[in-house]
């Protein structure tokens, strides 16, 4: 097993895409990089990279799994063929179907891993 990589996109990721585009895209990781891990556009911006970096097939064994993660995700947006005008749509599109899905109820373990964790004043 390697030691950078995890099961799906980890948001500590998200910080080390800014300067692979440009301004639209710099802004969008400006705005999710520092959110909550449970917050809607940080999952939102996690299933865009689940869908472009082909996740769900990555085998700890494989060639991808041996970058890493960061590493991995970083060759995603970089070798995307699309503008930042597309990347924004697919993360647009993503945040919907986040949205969609919270919009109904949940089970409990999922309500739990999406409660507020800030620290209480």
């Amino acid at each position: 097993m390697y030691p950078d990589s995890e099961i799906l996109f980890p948001p500590r990721c998200i910080q080390q895409l800014r300067d692979l585009r440009g301004p639209k895209w710099q802004h969008l990781i400006e705005r999710v990089a520092f959110l909550p891990h449970n917050h809607e556009e940080v999952l939102a911006f996690g299933l865009m990279m689940i869908k472009l970096g082909s996740c769900l097939t990555c085998d700890l064994d494989s060639y991808r799994a041996s970058l890493g993660c960061c590493t991995c995700a970083r060759r995603t947006i970089g070798g995307f063929k699309g503008d930042d005008d597309a990347l924004l749509e697919l993360y647009e599109k993503s945040l919907q179907d986040v949205q969609a899905y919270l919009s109904k109820e949940q089970p409990l373990a999922v309500a739990v891993l999406l409660e507020d964790r800030s620290p209480r004043q």
